[in-house]
């Protein structure tokens, strides 16, 4: 039996790696499973673990506030350090590219402990955009023997940087996993659709489902390279957006970061069709995804959850690493352009033929089978 340490510290990567979590739980036989959280999200992590009935057996908790990135990647390393020493599993599984990522498979390598990076291979060729991001997955592909890459393209990234081919398997992105999971739940559960409905509800904006009289454009804006001018541009747009079509109610849940919060409030607070919310739990935020018309953000997540839910999105970043969305079409990045924005939600608005053509695009991100690829991998190479 082999031990498997699995990490991680924010919401997008609780998500995206509760499947994989599950999925190695079913096999105990063959592993002995361990989590440890850093909990780099305090608030919004404790939700998603909740909602996947995921208890750690570690929390390093290092929230707190006015923290950067010098600080966390400094009480991630010397915290998980005991753990990895007294545990010493045989393979650490990490996701993505935050700083918990980073700094775990780090401590792994001082340790001389495998690393197995879930989704693996996304690049932008930016080490600044985002930052800093991709910094983190280029030093992680470097620390990690296997390589759970999501597509074919990202597969390729990895082939061109020189990773052995031999620790690379192309196998769909997890968060299709978790999103057709807690679909079918609410698919299946009148009580729990009323819940979340309800959840929305009470946040503030009057929920009546995807069939409703008016369309829903639903934004999430986060992003640090967006912080100042960036969001101040994508405000004036929403503002533009919600004049133009007094028919249309746009509902932004505001993260809570002072450099989001204060443009947000500043420029939109007045509007009568845009609606100002709190940050939703996981489960509120898919059915609003679901509901909605067309989908305004600047998150990687939601460019990899959209096309499964057939819902146009436009990315307010000026890179991506989720190419694969763009070639298919079924986003449009337009950066923090104020009249890019505008054009590109007027023409999804106006043009019946642009707007079926997005949302009728394939989804390349997978089947919703990632993480029975990434554990049938593992069950064949840990020995």
């Amino acid at each position: 039996m082999k031990k498997i340490l699995v990490t991680f510290g924010t919401r997008p990567e609780a998500i995206k790696m509760a499947p994989v979590i599950k999925e190695l739980e079913k096999y105990p036989e063959n592993f002995e499973v361990k989590v440890c959280v850093t909990a780099q999200h305090r608030q919004m992590l404790d939700q998603i673990l909740e909602v996947f009935s995921i208890n750690p057996d570690f929390d390093l908790n290092i929230m707190k506030d006015d923290q950067d990135i010098y600080d966390i990647t400094i009480k991630i390393l010397t915290r998980i350090k005991n753990i990895l020493k007294d545990e010493h599993p045989d393979l650490v599984l990490v996701h993505g590219d935050t700083t918990t990522t980073f700094a775990a498979s780090l401590a792994a390598f001082y340790q001389q402990i495998k690393v197995g990076h879930v989704e693996a291979g996304l690049r932008t060729n930016n080490i600044y955009s985002p930052f800093p991001e991709e910094m983190n997955r280029l030093l992680t592909t470097r620390l990690s023997t296997y390589n759970f890459a999501p597509t074919e393209s990202n597969r390729e990234n990895l082939v061109r940087e020189g990773v052995d081919e031999a620790g690379i398997i192309v196998t769909g992105n997890t968060v299709i996993d978790a999103l057709l999971m807690i679909l079918g739940r609410i698919e299946k559960d009148q009580e729990l659709l009323e819940k979340i409905e309800r959840t929305i509800t009470n946040s503030g904006f009057p929920y009546t489902g995807r069939h409703a009289e008016r369309k829903l454009l639903l934004i999430t804006g986060h992003r640090r390279e967006n912080f100042g001018e960036g969001f101040k541009n994508i405000c004036n747009a929403i503002k533009e957006i919600a004049s133009k079509y007094p028919d249309l109610d746009l509902i932004y849940p505001v993260h809570m970061n002072p450099n989001v919060l204060g443009p947000v409030k500043k420029i939109l607070s007045e509007i009568d069709n845009v609606y100002l919310i709190k940050p939703l739990p996981y489960e509120a935020f898919i059915l609003l995804m679901k509901s909605s018309h067309i989908i305004l953000t600047d998150s990687g997540g939601i460019q990899e959850e959209s096309p499964t839910l057939s819902v146009p999105t436009v990315v307010m970043r000026e890179t991506t690493e989720r190419k694969e969305a763009v070639d298919a079409g079924t986003v449009a990045l337009v950066g923090t352009n104020r009249q890019k924005i505008i054009d590109t939600i007027s023409s999804l608005m106006d043009n019946p033929d642009y707007y079926q053509k997005m949302a009728n695009s394939d989804n390349p991100y997978g089947d919703g089978r990632a993480a029975g690829r990434i554990v049938d991998f593992l069950k064949k190479t840990l020995h």
